[in-house]
């Protein structure tokens, strides 16, 4: 397996890999309404993190099995659809960075991917000079960020359409 960037050219297989992963891998913390309001808006590709080179991939065989990454932009969690996108930029001195849009495919949880971006991201962000680190994690990404030292901050309702809203949970951490 290897990590790398993601390229624009990865973007197909990245809204496939996203899709799959919010419908199956969700399913115990989210409705199916929930979860298919939340694919394009909530969930999807941001393709800033893409240009900015901050979103990885992981691939097996040329196919793409876990995607994440962090930025160095205000917006906390969605994608390139979200209303309400702050892309300008952080100050690595008195803000957190970001930790964004992990997904895993099916089939393939359990394996150590999302641990090896967040390894990854928590690096690249750190040479970056930020000391802090936020993230709006799904119920379902809770115990993930847990395990690495993230606290919970506080709990917010992405808005959505058909007046359907997403738990998220804000949650942060800082480097000792």
């Amino acid at each position: 397996m290897s990590l790398r960037p993601a390229q624009m050219a990865d973007i197909p297989a990245l809204k496939a890999l996203i899709n799959e992963s919010v419908m199956v891998l969700q399913a115990d913390d989210y409705s199916e309404a929930q979860r298919q309001a939340a694919l394009g808006t909530v969930f999807g590709v941001d393709t800033q993190l893409i240009l900015d080179q901050t979103y990885f991939v992981i691939e097996r065989d040329g196919q793409i099995v876990a995607c994440g990454g962090w930025s160095y932009r205000r917006t906390l969690y969605g994608a390139d659809a979200l209303a309400g996108r702050e892309d300008n930029t952080l100050d690595p001195k008195v803000d957190p960075a970001r930790i964004r849009a992990f997904f895993v495919k099916p089939g393939w949880t359990r394996r150590g991917l999302g641990s090896q971006i967040l390894t990854a991201c928590e690096a690249a962000a750190e040479a970056a000079g930020f000391r802090r680190f936020d993230l709006g994690a799904t119920l379902t990404g809770i115990p993930l960020y847990q395990a690495y030292g993230y606290e919970p901050i506080e709990t917010t309702q992405a808005q959505m359409a058909g007046g359907l809203s997403l738990p998220i949970v804000r949650m942060g951490k800082a480097l000792s």
